[in-house]
């Protein structure tokens, strides 16, 4: 393949302060290193939902290929150009709808339902970032042909501190959106019954700010600048504590194992593909706040298993989860699309 083909990729996304904002921002910085050409033409959040009020952005004459969410309106989509799509979590996947209030179920299902459907039948190859998310996607949209290519993350950067010992009170970590998916309804019981021995350490992004009357034992963090930041905030924490019920990935929970963090997470989901059960972390059942407190108990008292835990954690998170790992699967696809007849 000469230069001139080589895949240039335009993003039009919506920011939606999610995973997804922070995996498209590495993914074209990775192009980037490359020497591929791509961008990101960010688009405000109500384009989600209200498209009509936002301005369609025009894709550049460089590029030769659109990447774009599963979610984005049809407006968005430029008709000259192959397009690729990331599905990052199955909104539709029944085992979300118990966990949905009855307006999210009726948007999901009007709004977002038909927009996935078109995406899903525009794109020149639709990509799941986890085993679980490409079979929920087929089997709900009654397609084949998705391919997997797990989240790959900067192990350079997400790296364990050397020669650390854990906290006392034992100090736990939750990364992630105050959501029931997020299982963020379990934290304050599991941390009522854990009691003053452990800390839970909050970065709830989205919605924190309507938080209050935490437990003693509960502190809100502010937001992480940056992934220095994040990677300091790890590194400073004994575990992470996960208790989310549906996970596309679990881009957290691979950053705190990278980062040489045991992790307390569901069994379920996408998150058995990160976590092996007793080598890198606990996996518990589901809305079972007794199993974990008692994991968060195990690991607290004894510090051999809460090192080794996080020795292998990192080992895991090398061995499989390398950012270029992952380029060099989303650089393959891109160079099939364009030469897709």
């Amino acid at each position: 393949m000469n230069r001139a083909s080589e895949p240039a990729i335009w993003f039009p996304a919506v920011r939606a302060g999610s995973g997804a904002d922070v995996f498209t921002e590495r993914l074209v910085n990775g192009l980037n290193r490359r020497g591929l050409r791509a961008e990101i033409a960010w688009l405000p959040h109500r384009a989600e939902y209200a498209p009509w009020a936002v301005s369609v952005p025009h894709p550049p004459a460089w590029a030769n290929i659109a990447h774009i969410n599963s979610w984005l309106h049809p407006r968005f989509i430029p008709g000259g150009l192959p397009i690729v799509a990331s599905m990052f979590h199955c909104v539709l996947d029944p085992a979300l709808s118990p966990y949905k209030t009855h307006l999210q179920r009726l948007y999901h299902r009007v709004w977002v339902k038909p927009l996935e459907q078109k995406v899903l039948a525009r794109a020149g190859q639709v990509i799941a970032i986890s085993q679980y998310t490409k079979e929920r996607t087929e089997e709900i949209y009654g397609i084949s042909g998705i391919q997997k290519i797990l989240c790959g993350i900067d192990l350079a950067c997400f790296q364990p501190t050397p020669s650390k010992s854990c906290h006392s009170p034992f100090r736990l970590l939750f990364v992630g959106n105050w959501s029931r998916r997020k299982g963020a309804d379990l934290l304050l019981p599991i941390m009522r019954m854990l009691g003053k021995d452990f800390e839970l350490w909050l970065l709830a992004g989205l919605r924190a700010s309507q938080l209050s009357d935490l437990a003693p034992n509960i502190r809100l963090l502010p937001p992480c600048a940056d992934d220095t930041a994040m990677v300091t905030l790890y590194q400073d924490c004994d575990a992470l504590l996960f208790p989310s019920r549906l996970e596309g990935f679990g881009l957290a929970v691979l950053e705190a194992q990278s980062c040489g963090l045991p992790v307390i997470v569901t069994h379920g989901s996408a998150l058995p593909e990160i976590v092996e059960q007793g080598v890198t972390g606990f996996l518990c059942p589901q809305d079972d706040v007794s199993a974990f407190a008692a994991a968060c108990q195990h690991l607290s008292a004894d510090p051999l298993l809460w090192r080794r835990m996080g020795e292998a954690a990192r080992t895991r998170a090398v061995a499989h989860f390398g950012i270029e790992t992952m380029i060099d699967r989303y650089v393959a696809v891109y160079r099939s699309v364009l030469e897709q007849p």
